[in-house]
């Protein structure tokens, strides 16, 4: 079934805003063009402020798609597809997933901090330990490869030093071989700690802090806010052309076509 004129100028803008177009945007536009539409304004906020470069942008679609509390793939390939055409690298894109892989230490983050909280009050541990020599080593490690320290690494690196030295290894690599700028990659720690499938405060406070450090400005830390923030549409994307075949609306994948 052919589009209507209101339905096709509104893929047409959606098109030369975003970028980009596929199933589940039409089954969007033939279910509910209203929605789609609202959801374009929403999710063009920061194309039309600009705050961050294009490429910038779309590493950032690509951490929060990647991150293991989401694993949205139609998007991962989207967005890395729209980061290649922008002139990214492919060694630049490694490097945003790789510094999305450490998502997984906030195990440790969480539980660490609370296994010393029931040993305390077992009675089990009064208190820190002295760090040893090596411990040391590993801290400062870590600290001169991350340029920073956080008290949350502390009682980690006390209970565990030998996780807390391949986890900083493991951590450091796109720090030492890669070729993004510090800033863009505290962007992408936050947009994986704030995405709605994660939500790490503790962290997110953090990089927030380090991208300041590293010369961001609030306007940018809100505009990579701003991208995370749209990963729910993938409700959505998701569902709507499911709903579309399911439901035999006209132009979809599921029509019975005429013999």
């Amino acid at each position: 079934m052919a589009l209507t004129a209101d339905q096709q100028h509104l893929k047409n803008e959606f098109i030369a805003v975003r970028g980009t177009w596929g199933d589940s945007w039409e089954a969007m536009l033939r279910l509910d063009p209203e929605f789609l539409r609202a959801y374009l304004e929403f999710s063009a906020v920061p194309w039309r402020k600009n705050h961050l470069d294009a490429k910038t942008k779309e590493f950032l679609y690509i951490a929060v798609d990647a991150a293991a509390t989401h694993l949205y793939e139609p998007g991962i390939r989207q967005h890395i597809k729209a980061a290649l055409a922008l002139g990214a690298t492919k060694q630049e894109i490694m490097e945003v997933l790789e510094c999305t892989a450490t998502l997984g230490i906030h195990a440790m983050n969480i539980g660490v901090p609370i296994l010393v909280e029931v040993l305390e009050e077992k009675g089990l541990r009064s208190g820190p330990a002295p760090l040893s020599a090596e411990q040391e080593r590993i801290k400062a490690e870590f600290t001169r490869t991350r340029g920073y320290w956080h008290a949350f690494w502390d009682e980690m690196l006390e209970l565990d030093p030998e996780i807390f030295a391949a986890y900083t290894e493991f951590s450091s690599v796109p720090w030492r071989t890669g070729t993004l700028d510090p800033k863009v990659r505290e962007f992408v720690y936050i947009a994986f700690d704030t995405a709605a499938t994660h939500l790490y405060v503790k962290g997110l406070k953090l990089h927030i802090e380090n991208a300041l450090g590293y010369g961001a400005t609030p306007q940018e830390i809100l505009e990579v806010m701003e991208i995370a923030s749209v990963i729910g549409i993938h409700a959505v994307t998701t569902a709507a052309p499911i709903l579309a075949e399911e439901a035999g609306l006209p132009g979809t994948a599921g029509d019975e076509q005429p013999v």
